[in-house]
């Protein structure tokens, strides 16, 4: 018995490293998973911190302004009352707009680290355009045979609105990277992708569906912004950047409307209705993050 225990003994005592080498993983090897990912995998020098995110709030201010408004497509009934061709005074507007965003950048391995390239990214959010001058503050058609009131009334500032996801990508350059406050510049291009058009309007809806379809467009971003570190690889950042060359084209197709001092041609078709708009926005940022 006592060769027995004795034997026990001697293979618990042989064995207690290995059972502990098993469940007890070094966890420093842990900790410098994503270094070991970027010095072995992206060929990183040790320690580097080349990627930064910073989370925060974007605020798009459009200067925006528009072609007047061109009919077509205006026939039977409502030809008594409007013809085919421009609004005289009409145009359109795009609303102000704020939403929750992170921007995400990459530090290039060359120029000693001053240069990088970044991105906003944000959920997709809601764009709302405006009617303007004459179209929002006068009837589309007053009167039929030049003298019969139509009782058609203003359609007011209310158009439509449209969902955006605008991808921006910009070029950096950062200056005195010794000091903990950095100035820096940039330029790059914008893409505004639109999906789930629609008219608002509810004079314009008071008889159908009208469906309102906006252009995807291309724009270029100059940018301009400072950083401030405040504690070890946190930042905080304030960012301005200007959007031009957005000028996308909208339609409204199928449009109706009530006419109610002339029931008998209630609701009359008033045809297609199209506008260039163009956005130029200025997109001020400001967020907070680190390095990584």
């Amino acid at each position: 018995m006592n060769k027995v225990f004795s034997f026990a003994l001697l293979a618990t005592i042989i064995t207690t490293p290995v059972w502990a080498q098993v469940e007890q993983p070094d966890p420093h090897q842990e900790a410098n998973y994503w270094d070991r990912f970027k010095t072995k995998t992206l060929g990183m020098e040790k320690g580097a911190k080349p990627f930064y995110f910073r989370a925060g709030y974007t605020s798009l201010q459009p200067d925006s302004s528009s072609s007047e408004v061109v009919l077509s497509g205006v026939d039977g009934a409502a030809s008594l009352a409007i013809d085919n061709g421009p609004i005289a005074g009409s145009g359109a507007g795009v609303e102000p707009v704020s939403f929750p965003s992170a921007v995400v950048g990459y530090r290039l391995p060359w120029m000693d680290g001053h240069l990088s390239v970044e991105t906003i990214l944000a959920l997709p959010f809601t764009v709302e355009f405006t009617a303007e001058g004459t179209l929002a503050t006068e009837s589309i058609a007053p009167y039929a045979l030049g003298n019969i009131p139509t009782g058609v009334p203003p359609l007011g500032s209310e158009f439509g609105e449209t969902k955006v996801l605008p991808p921006v990508v910009t070029l950096v350059y950062r200056f005195m990277l010794d000091k903990p406050l950095r100035p820096y510049v940039g330029g790059g291009m914008a893409y505004m992708i639109t999906y789930d058009s629609k008219v608002t309007n509810p004079i314009l809806t008071q008889y159908g569906e009208p469906e309102l379809e906006v252009d995807d467009v291309f724009g270029y971003v100059v940018q301009g912004g400072v950083e401030y570190k405040f504690y070890k690889d946190w930042w905080v950042n304030v960012d301005v950047k200007f959007i031009g060359g957005l000028e996308a084209d909208a339609k409204v197709t199928g449009i109706w409307v009530d006419t109610p001092s002339l029931p008998t041609y209630s609701p009359a078709e008033v045809g297609d209705a199209s506008v260039s708009v163009t956005v130029d926005p200025w997109v001020y940022h400001i967020g907070v993050g680190f390095d990584f």
